[in-house]
């Protein structure tokens, strides 16, 4: 890492307002006004996740609470305490007063202690943070940005007289409080979102959504017994098919149909992590309702923007699938075309934390070959079933529940395979249902997102309502 300039330059040549002061005063580096301590470089042998004392670490600077404890010896002068101001030195340098109690300050944290009579404790913790972005900023780095506690010790704050400090961190809490109000209400309405999507999945996946739908077309429906037939049919027909492709290339062809015995029926087992649905509904495996279910490729990508972008568990989101952010294989690499993705194939993450394990969505033709990471599992449906009713049941709370149940443990890492993918049991609406309830879910959705959109635009704007307090009263507008 690298900063190209000090602190006093990057400040002189900002025309940033959050780096402005008044006229009428003066700036004082930070040495002068406050102490920094290093945290200690506390063996990591010594760390458990229950046992001894809270340590805090880079990553849990801004929360409220730190996962790591140390249980070995200590010097106490390493200890902090709720109230105090801390500085993470690695990634983004944020700045933050801690408030989880008594704990031990790790390497690469830093703690600031006001040693003036001079100067504010609580004006020093709203002015520091624009700073220390500024020399982010200036910051170059191959991967990690490291911050150096000389560089914070050379920052030049403003230096108000201390009343007028007084009233300036008066004045910013005044105008704070009624900007997170209005914060904490958009995130409980962002929250009640996610929880209206899981009620209309629950409804979706239950019948609750189509019912009057069903009712009023039920002379028209094929039973759903009836299209399980059928899927089952295709299903044997569709492995007969490939079966005699492989003979075909060995150029061994059977002799008779003795080879079709050896054929299995789908089995339907107790997976099954739903109560009431319809009588006019059947229920099925996901086995039943596949062709073809295949673990992604786990050959080595790159970023060149060239070949065949390949879809990993991170291009998951919230049900759908993000374009963004892709890697890439070569055209003619070996594993096509068995792993190219056709339109409506399902892809579900197999393996992460026990929280991403099972986000499911659904491909869409984009228009360019496409193929899939290891970590996710292609599941290729029979005509009949649709894949976003399958993925609206695995996203929905009666699927999570049968991931809770079913997921496995390796290393840290949650993990459901093919082979339990294959046996989870579905509800099985009429396909013409099936298609009625994708229509009523992704409008309800969109709708949904649209005002999701809105409420991340709204918390936007506190955020950037925060900031121009901010300038303002470092400017001495306020005051």
């Amino acid at each position: 890492m690298a900063l190209s300039r000090k602190p006093q330059e990057i400040v002189e040549g900002s025309s940033n307002p959050l780096l402005g002061k008044h006229e009428s005063w003066g700036r004082v580096p930070v040495d002068e006004i406050a102490d920094i301590l290093n945290g200690y470089a506390f063996k990591s042998t010594k760390f458990t996740r229950d046992k001894g004392t809270p340590l805090i670490r880079i990553r849990d600077v801004g929360k409220s609470s730190t996962k790591t404890f140390y249980d070995g010896e200590f010097d106490e002068t390493y200890l902090v305490k709720d109230g105090d101001l801390l500085i993470g030195m690695d990634g983004d340098f944020r700045c933050s007063i801690w408030k989880g109690g008594e704990a031990l300050l790790n390497q690469r944290v830093c703690k600031i202690s006001l040693k003036s009579d001079n100067y504010n404790f609580k004006f020093l913790s709203y002015v520091l943070q624009p700073y220390l972005d500024a020399i982010h900023a200036e910051t170059s780095a191959v991967t990690v940005k490291h911050l150096s506690s000389r560089s914070v010790s050379e920052i030049p704050l403003p230096l108000p007289p201390l009343e007028q400090q007084k009233r300036i961190v008066a004045k910013i809490e005044e105008l704070f409080s009624h900007i997170d109000a209005g914060i904490k209400a958009l995130k409980k309405a962002k929250q009640l979102l996610k929880q209206y999507r899981q009620s209309v999945l629950k409804a979706a996946v239950t019948g609750e959504l189509t019912k009057d739908w069903r009712e009023a077309n039920k002379d028209k429906l094929e039973p759903a017994a009836q299209l399980l037939e059928r899927i089952l049919k295709e299903r044997r027909q569709k492995w007969e098919e490939q079966q005699l492709e492989q003979f075909k290339v060995k150029e061994k062809m059977p002799k008779d149909d003795k080879w079709k015995d050896k054929y299995k029926e789908p089995e339907l087992g107790a997976n099954r992590f739903f109560t009431e649905i319809p009588e006019e509904w059947a229920i099925a495996s996901v086995d039943h309702a596949t062709r073809d279910v295949r673990y992604g490729s786990s050959s080595k990508t790159n970023e060149d923007g060239k070949g065949v972008p390949v879809l990993r568990m991170g291009n998951i989101i919230d049900g759908k699938l993000d374009y963004s952010k892709l890697k890439y294989l070569p055209v003619d690499h070996n594993e096509f075309p068995d792993l190219l993705l056709d339109d409506g194939d399902l892809l579900f993450n197999r393996t992460n934390s026990a929280e991403l394990v099972g986000k499911t969505a659904v491909y869409r033709d984009t228009g360019k070959q496409t193929s899939l990471a290891s970590y996710l599992i292609r599941v290729r449906m029979l005509s009949g079933i649709e894949s976003d009713f399958v993925a609206f049941f695995i996203n929905s709370s009666c699927g999570r529940n049968w991931i809770k149940n079913c997921v496995s443990q390796n290393v840290g890492q949650a993990n459901v395979n093919g082979t339990k993918l294959k046996a989870l049991v579905l509800p099985l609406p009429s396909h013409e249902e099936q298609k009625e309830i994708v229509k009523c879910v992704e409008e309800k959705i969109q709708a949904s997102d649209r005002l999701s959109a809105e409420l991340d635009l709204q918390l936007l704007k506190a955020g950037k309502n925060k900031q121009s307090i901010l300038a303002s009263a470092f400017n001495g507008v306020i005051n």
